[in-house]
């Protein structure tokens, strides 16, 4: 195995296993690597999606959350599952796989009932895993669980312009963390319109770098009408995010992208997005026992490998 990266994703967990990295010198290596843009189905079919029928989880939407653990050799994932016949919630459920591909659901799913959760992002911290997700009207909250299983509710994330005031109501969603050193960053995006960045050190009070999104819409068509970050790898002090995207209100067809940043606060988008179309988007970005995948969540869980 090559170098390793310095942390697998936005949400930056210690039970993800190295990204591979070539022996390529720094200045020789190309400013959006291949194993960052360049993926090819690694199925024919999507490898998870909603049970249908009458379940709970009769469909799945938005991004969940892929993670593999070298401890018990399992790929895991926390999806949102929904049946609106049942219930208007959106509820967390979990699955397991040894390979990626061939998933089992938990028989304790949903593991959270008394919560709105969707779009998840996952990591662990401090000997605690902490979900930033979703909640109903696209308000983003936390919660923390000893084992990624039993989850307790903490309420939804303080967020304040760079003056110290709170930001004006409405959503902020797609709730995604990054950890370096003491200092946790969010980005999340309000309406898909755009995405911000606010950083905290205690994980109550999240305050904005800047006021302006990050990471704007436009100016080509592919994201010229929503845009949220997913992911972000780093590499030889280099960010890459994954990002979704759609050049369609209504909104169709959404598609998977990538920028990259020397400091998550000014972005580079790639030339060549979308890496990912046909209506496949909330990329993660995982790397297992048998090489490097990116799943991507929404509407149904798709697995591609580099070629």
């Amino acid at each position: 195995m090559s170098r390793p990266l310095l942390a697998l994703s936005l949400c930056f967990s210690t039970l993800a296993l190295p990204f591979p990295l070539a022996t390529v010198p720094v200045q020789d290596r190309p400013a959006f690597p291949r194993e960052i843009v360049d993926w090819v189905p690694a199925t024919v079919t999507p490898v998870f999606m909603g049970a249908g029928g009458d379940a709970w989880d009769r469909k799945i939407r938005e991004r969940g959350w892929v993670l593999y653990d070298p401890d018990d050799r399992l790929f895991h994932l926390w999806y949102t599952g929904y049946n609106d016949d049942r219930s208007p919630n959106k509820f967390l459920g979990h699955a397991t796989s040894r390979d990626g591909r061939d998933w089992s659901r938990d028989p304790a799913n949903p593991l959270v009932t008394d919560s709105w959760v969707e779009d998840v992002c996952v990591l662990k911290a401090e000997g605690t895993y902490w979900m930033f997700a979703e909640g109903k009207d696209d308000i983003a909250h936390l919660l923390t669980s000893p084992d990624g299983k039993r989850w307790t509710e903490r309420g939804p994330l303080d967020i304040r312009k760079v003056d110290g005031s709170p930001i004006r109501p409405g959503p902020r969603g797609t709730p995604t963390v990054w950890v370096e050193g003491p200092t946790w960053y969010l980005f999340y995006e309000r309406g898909d319109l755009g995405v911000w960045l606010a950083t905290s050190r205690d994980r109550r009070v999240w305050t904005n770098v800047s006021d302006e999104p990050v990471l704007p819409m436009g100016p080509d068509t592919y994201d010229s009408q929503a845009v949220a970050v997913n992911q972000v790898l780093k590499r030889d002090g280099v960010y890459y995010a994954l990002y979704h995207a759609n050049s369609k209100r209504p909104w169709a067809d959404w598609t998977t992208c990538v920028a990259r940043s020397r400091d998550l606060l000014h972005w580079e988008k790639y030339a060549g997005n979308p890496i990912i179309a046909n209506n496949r988007s909330s990329g993660v970005l995982v790397d297992g026992p048998s090489g490097t995948f990116l799943f991507t969540m929404h509407p149904e869980v798709c697995v591609f490998r580099n070629p």
